[in-house]
């Protein structure tokens, strides 16, 4: 099904990620330290931090941003169940479009379902 596009698009994003990342190290890094520090285990778990990214990526639209935190979420451990109920609270919040971007979500899933639970 959405599988292997899912992760093309993923994969995608991440090589021209790299290639921001060479071009702009210094805003590159300014953003993978933000991004690191924020999502370590705090008061909340790493795994309840990439559900509430699920959520904030479906409400902001950013597709590639719903793949990469759908499959940081499975990979800590969260259940389906889990991220559409995280997906089901940017519903609440934005309405129409959030609806239309659940599909992105449950395209991630399928394409990263029963992978090997070590992050991105």
């Amino acid at each position: 099904m959405a599988g292997e596009s899912v992760k093309e698009k993923l994969d995608e994003f991440f090589v021209y990620s790299a290639k921001f990342m060479e071009k702009y190290p210094e805003v590159a890094s300014g953003f993978t330290t933000l991004m690191g520090s924020v999502i370590q285990d705090g008061k909340l778990k790493s795994k309840e931090k990439e559900l509430i990214a699920v959520g904030i990526a479906v409400g902001l639209r950013c597709v590639p941003c719903i793949y990469a935190h759908t499959k940081g979420a499975l990979s800590m451990g969260a259940t389906e169940e889990e991220v559409m109920e995280a997906a089901s609270v940017a519903i609440f919040m934005s309405g129409g479009p959030g609806v239309v971007h659940v599909a992105e979500v449950m395209k991630a899933i399928e394409a990263f379902s029963g992978e090997d639970k070590k992050g991105l």
